[in-house]
């Protein structure tokens, strides 16, 4: 693969934005991460924006690194490194010169990418249309599309419902119960019972509605809005699930990895 078409930009650095990264860079693609200052981020153990937080962060042997200039960041994919850069607005973009630009942001809204942005641009669930904003559209929702790439149109809307994993959907997600600043009281990877306290927003308690393991709960000490999903609870009790990219995250990623591929043999054809 010729060294300029190898760049993608990834914006956002949750879980399944770390899928992606993660699929990108085995299959011999650079990448650098843009995120937000403080990112609300669910699975940390699996997620490279945790590295805006504690510096570095490393999935499945991996490693990201935050960093603060374009100069620091190109240091970092010499040296093997996924960079992150704190950039909420892509003012970087023009200086990085991306082949192609992926918005894993899943905010199920475009946040503010367009075709403009680089020669091929990428959009995760809804909130995005092929042929419109976006070059190529990838499937969110579980369930026979996840994963595909649409070319035309868009993915799924919002349900609003979480999927199910081990026969529980809603059940599984942590919610916050009013508007205020988190306090962790329990930490990822711990084995929870129903009824058990998780955290707490400001006085009033998260508490878990299944038993299972702590898959996910989002950074201590951030300011939360009601309702807004903290944590999330694995019913299938396996540890090391808290370690691992999920399986919407591989399928996920390896549509992106084929709409880039699409393009840029399309590309080489002409």
């Amino acid at each position: 693969m010729e060294r300029q078409n190898k760049l993608v930009v990834v914006r956002g650095g949750g879980d399944l934005a770390s899928g992606v990264v993660h699929r990108l860079i085995m299959s011999g693609f650079q990448v650098i991460i843009l995120e937000i200052e403080k990112p609300t981020v669910i699975r940390r153990t699996v997620a490279y924006a945790e590295a805006v937080f504690a510096g570095t962060a490393t999935v499945e042997g991996l490693m990201a690194r935050k960093t603060k200039s374009v100069a620091e960041a190109l240091e970092c994919l010499k040296a093997g490194i996924i960079p992150i850069l704190i950039d909420p607005a892509g003012e970087y973009l023009p200086a990085l010169k991306p082949k192609v630009l992926v918005d894993a942001i899943l905010a199920k809204r475009n946040l503010g990418t367009f075709r403009d942005m680089a020669p091929v641009v990428i959009g995760l669930g809804p909130g995005f249309c092929a042929g419109v904003d976006v070059d190529a559209v990838i499937e969110t929702n579980r369930g026979h599309n996840l994963g595909r790439v649409f070319h035309e149109g868009c993915a799924e809307p919002d349900t609003g419902v979480p999927g199910v994993i081990g026969g529980f959907d809603y059940q599984r997600i942590l919610r916050a119960p009013a508007d205020g600043v988190i306090r962790n009281v329990r930490e990822i990877c711990t084995n929870v019972i129903c009824g058990d306290i998780i955290a707490y927003v400001d006085n009033k308690p998260v508490v878990s509605m299944l038993d299972g393991v702590l898959r996910g709960l989002i950074t201590d000490g951030l300011t939360v809005k009601k309702n807004l999903k903290i944590g999330d609870v694995d019913p299938r009790c396996k540890i090391e699930y808290c370690y691992s990219i999920s399986d919407k995250a591989r399928a996920i990623g390896g549509g992106v990895l084929e709409a880039i591929l699409y393009f840029l043999n399309k590309e080489s054809e002409n």
